[in-house]
């Protein structure tokens, strides 16, 4: 059943015609070469499906969660890694959108708009990830600047970006409650990036270390009060957690389709392999987690997207779709069995692009904590 009316339905079509024509045919030369796929960006742009959550005010498309949702889907169902590439400036955007006042905006988003720069999100720390409270960053006030000092790693888009949003203690002893959120310009003194990191998958969505050698920070930069970066990163996971688990779901949708082909293809005694009930009851699998995720995803979104708390939603909607992705290209595989093993077929690649849901956007185990906290609350 459609649940989507025409404007949303118009949408997903847009996207999946996108998708067939520029990401699916190229994903494998970017797996292998591991390139920003630059090429794609300025075609996904031109269309307007990057950029997405920028509003209509100054120039962007103004998209809600949902609409991201359908997009993410759709892209990831080619390419994973491509997706995640092209749409990771939305979640380096949110910091701006959820505390930025409006000359910070108007400063920021043409470049994102107009120069089609990328932006991106600074808060895991080799020693921080899952425990966002524990970076060690700092950004120590001297007059009308910050002091910034302190690496990240795992910074999607990192090595192409041009602008990050970066989480730093400016009061260290202060826990949680002393951090604070700042717009970061690449080319400040004291900004460097690693090489891109060796990744299992996802190889599109170049991933590095970033490091901030005594960066002299504008006040001006910083976004909200003084300590409120926690509260900022918690609320920009609200809105980032739906849509990677609908790209999460793109990615399960796809290990099916795969499956349900190969097997209605593939012969074994005189007939095809879907026909044997181990094989066909794992199709059956697959399509009840692909349609129980779509259903978690869009809620999640919808939530948010009308104002209500999703908290609980977007985590239950992210360990679900992380879990089904992973599951159903583990099982993709073995319904191609040698073959799956095999980089002449597409299930190895989604084998190794799905693992990072289950890590990235807070991993599966710290979604269930949020769960327990929140059916205690």
């Amino acid at each position: 059943m459609n649940i989507l009316n025409d404007d949303l339905t118009m949408l997903q079509d847009m996207a999946r015609d996108f998708t067939a024509k520029e990401i699916t045919p190229k994903a494998a030369q970017y797996d292998t070469n591991g390139e920003w796929p630059w090429a794609i960006f300025h075609k996904a742009q031109k269309v307007g499906l990057v950029n997405l959550n920028i509003p209509e005010s100054y120039g962007g498309p103004g998209a809600s969660v949902l609409e991201e949702c359908l997009i993410a889907e759709e892209m990831a169902y080619g390419c994973s890694g491509i997706q995640t590439a092209l749409m990771l400036n939305q979640l380096g955007v949110l910091p701006l959108l959820i505390a930025g006042n409006d000359e910070q905006k108007k400063r920021y988003f043409p470049w994102l708009l107009k120069e089609g720069k990328i932006i991106s999100y600074c808060m895991t720390e080799p020693d921080a990830g899952s425990d966002v409270a524990g970076i060690k960053t700092t950004a120590i006030r001297q007059g009308d600047t910050y002091i910034l000092n302190g690496s990240k790693t795992w910074i999607t888009d990192g090595p192409v970006a041009s602008l990050f949003t970066v989480f730093a203690k400016t009061e260290p002893g202060a826990g949680h409650k002393g951090m604070s959120c700042f717009v970061v310009e690449r080319d400040w003194p004291g900004v460097s990036t690693s090489n891109p990191l060796e990744k299992m998958g996802q190889h599109a969505a170049q991933a590095c270390q970033v490091f901030f050698e005594n960066v002299e920070v504008p006040a001006a930069n910083r976004l909200g009060a003084e300590g409120d970066g926690f509260m900022i990163g918690m609320r920009v996971f609200d809105k980032s957690r739906p849509p990677v688990a609908a790209a999460a779901l793109g990615v399960a949708r796809r290990a099916l389709d795969e499956s349900v082909r190969y097997a209605g293809e593939r012969t074994a005694f005189g007939q095809p392999i879907s026909n044997f009930q181990g094989v066909g009851f794992m199709l059956s699998d697959m399509a009840i987690r692909v349609e129980a995720a779509r259903h978690l995803a869009y809620q999640s979104a919808w939530d948010v997207d009308n104002g209500q708390r999703n908290t609980m939603s977007a985590a239950i909607a992210k360990a679900f779709c992380a879990d089904a992705a992973m599951q159903n290209a583990t099982d993709a595989v073995q319904v191609f069995g040698g073959n799956g093993y095999s980089r002449e077929y597409p299930v190895e690649k989604l084998m190794r692009d799905a693992k990072i849901y289950q890590i990235y956007e807070g991993t599966t185990q710290i979604q269930k904590q949020i769960i327990l906290r929140e059916l205690y609350r």
